[in-house]
């Protein structure tokens, strides 16, 4: 059975921030998106959420057609995916409650449609175990703000076809996105591992009185995330290296894997860590609205991709 490899309409279950970010991109894509969540109050919030990410988006560049009217809330999950050419799950991080979703979404489906899960680190061999047609049922994992940044990372489970992979990366680059194959089913995939390592140390910073959330943010952003704006671990620390490269790198520094500087599990979530974090992450707002700093993040964002791009035209590595 040959899937659907060009979208017209796109349906998206969940609508919190991933899911709201999804109908964003999909609808900037000239797209039209169903949408179902049942949750109180999820059309009006979801509007606001596409309204406020909105004047980004035009100042990337819409396609031809793009427009926040072509958005439909539905009452139920079969009418949200019966004539949709690609779905996006966006649901809780909850086994059993993809496992049923998935259930429901498939059945209700076109044969030849995509379905995807937003999931950041469930395995699909196990939410798709019910589903019907699996062989099309794939992992697109994006980053927030799903509108801006372009990574996705896609992978299948052990019933998904070479064909859903190869036909769900088309579908993510058409959507302007950078799509990364994930090699094997593992557990948080790529890129949250290795967030996760430095959220847990940066979570010990703060319990042992090391560093305040801000001045942990400060180490991150006038340092690493710069260079982690263009350029990767492994590219930046073969730099770190001298002409020598990498291999020298690795011989200077390997020795200090051995030290203990790092401590790998994360501390307990206690009340007092809690309210430190709470605190420190309250503070570094300074009274702006969540709504306000979304905007003042989502220039950044596209101030720095404009940026990369312009350099790498410079350098004759476009493309890179």
């Amino acid at each position: 059975m040959a899937l659907i490899k060009e979208v017209k309409t796109f349906a998206a279950l969940g609508v919190g921030v991933i899911g709201a970010g999804w109908i964003a991109r999909a609808l900037a894509h000239g797209l039209d998106v169903n949408a179902w969540d049942p949750a109180p109050g999820a059309e009006a919030q979801l509007r606001a959420s596409v309204a406020n990410a909105w004047p980004a988006l035009e100042r990337v560049g819409l396609a031809p057609g793009a427009s926040q009217d072509r958005l439909r809330f539905m009452d139920t999950i079969e009418a949200c995916v019966a004539d949709a050419d690609f779905i996006q799950e966006s649901a809780p991080e909850r086994l059993e409650l993809k496992l049923a979703l998935h259930a429901s979404i498939s059945a209700a489906a076109k044969p030849e449609a995509i379905i995807a899960s937003s999931t950041s680190g469930l395995l699909p061999s196990e939410f798709y175990a019910s589903a019907t047609h699996p062989q099309r049922c794939v992992v697109g994992h994006p980053f927030n703000p799903v509108y801006l940044l372009p990574l996705v990372e896609v992978l299948g489970g052990q019933e998904t076809s070479p064909e859903a992979i190869e036909t769900a990366m088309h579908i993510y680059t058409q959507l302007g996105m950078k799509p990364l194959r994930v090699r094997k089913e593992v557990p948080g995939f790529i890129a949250d591992r290795l967030l996760e390592a430095l959220w847990r140390e940066a979570l010990h910073l703060v319990n042992d009185g090391v560093a305040t959330t801000g001045e942990i943010d400060d180490a991150i952003r006038y340092g690493a995330g710069i260079r982690w704006a263009f350029m990767g671990t492994f590219q930046i620390y073969t730099l770190a290296g001298g002409d020598a490269g990498m291999r020298h790198f690795m011989h200077q520094f390997g020795p200090a894997l051995k030290l203990p500087w790092t401590k790998l599990e994360a501390p307990e979530l206690t009340d007092e860590l809690i309210e430190k974090v709470v605190a420190g992450t309250s503070e570094q707002m300074n009274g702006h609205s969540i709504k306000a700093m979304e905007r003042y993040r989502n220039d950044c964002i596209i101030n720095v991709l404009d940026a990369i791009e312009k350099t790498k035209q410079q350098h004759g590595l476009a493309g890179a």
